[in-house]
C-alpha cells in the first residue's frame, strides 16, 4: 500500500495586534523583543550573524535567527553575500529599516535618565553610545569624521554641516556610525561613558566639558577647533 503523503506544514502566522492603527502595525513588525536592538546594531552598517550575536549579549542563537528572518519578511533588513575573497553573508537595513533611526534616537533620549548607575550584570559596548552622543553634537557647523574613544572601545561618526550623521560615501540612508577607529578622522575625542551620558542628557554642554577636561580633543582640522570652542 503506498505511503500517504503528509500535507505540507503551514508557515507559522506572525502575531499581530489586528488593529487598524499605525502604531499597532508598527509594533507588529518591531514590537518583538530584540528586534529594535538588532536595528540599533545594523545602523552602523552591514554585519555578519556572528558579529550581531557577539554584540547582543543575552540573545539566543534561535531567537536571533528568528528575528532576522522576520525582519527580512517585513522588509526591514536583507541578507547578501560579500564579494570574494570574503564571501561572508551579512545583514543590512533596507531604506525602511533605516527609517527607524529617529525612533531609536527618541527611545535613547527617553531612556537616558534610567542609566543613573551601571549594574554589575550590565553588558556595555562603545557603539551603544553613538545615538545618545549624536544629540549633543547636532549644533556643530564644521563637517567631518569624528573618532570617539571610550574605555569600552571606539566608534566614529560623521558630524556637522547638516550631514545628518551619515558616514562619508554613504547615501541618504546610510550607516549612522562606524565600528572601531576611523581611517583618517578629522578630530578625535576621548571621554568616559559617564561623560557621554551627561552630554546626551544635556547635563553639560560640549564646550564646558572640554574646558573642564572631561572631554579631550585632538586634531588640527576646523572640526577639532570648533570642538575646542575656538
Amino acid at each position: 500500500m503506498p505511503r500517504q503523503q503528509q500535507p505540507a506544514a503551514r508557515p507559522a502566522r506572525r502575531r499581530s495586534y489586528d488593529q487598524f492603527d499605525a502604531t499597532a502595525r508598527a509594533l507588529d513588525s518591531v514590537g518583538d523583543r530584540w528586534t529594535l536592538l538588532i536595528v540599533r546594531e545594523l545602523l552602523g552598517g552591514p554585519r555578519r550573524y556572528t558579529d550581531l550575536h557577539a554584540d547582543l549579549p543575552g540573545v539566543s542563537t534561535d531567537v536571533l535567527a528568528s528575528r532576522l528572518k522576520d525582519m527580512e519578511q517585513s522588509g526591514l533588513a536583507l541578507r547578501r553575500k560579500l564579494p570574494p575573497p570574503s564571501a561572508a553573508s551579512v545583514y543590512e537595513l533596507t531604506e525602511r529599516g533605516h527609517g527607524l533611526r529617529p525612533v531609536l534616537a527618541a527611545l535613547a533620549a527617553w531612556g537616558a535618565p534610567a542609566l543613573a548607575e551601571r549594574r554589575p550584570t550590565d553588558a556595555v559596548r562603545a557603539h551603544w553610545f553613538a545615538l545618545p552622543l549624536l544629540g549633543a553634537l547636532t549644533g556643530l557647523t564644521q563637517e567631518g569624521v569624528l573618532e570617539v574613544r571610550l574605555d569600552e572601545g571606539e566608534f566614529h561618526l560623521h558630524v556637522g554641516g547638516g550631514a545628518g550623521a551619515v558616514l562619508p560615501g554613504a547615501e541618504a540612508y546610510g550607516p549612522v556610525y562606524g565600528y572601531g577607529p576611523a581611517d583618517r578622522p578629522d578630530a578625535r575625542i576621548v571621554l568616559d561613558a559617564g561623560g557621554c551620558l551627561d552630554l546626551a542628557r544635556g547635563g553639560a554642554g560640549l564646550a564646558e566639558a572640554v574646558k573642564d577636561g572631561r572631554v579631550e580633543v585632538s586634531g588640527e582640522s576646523p572640526l577639532a577647533a570648533e570642538l575646542r570652542g575656538a
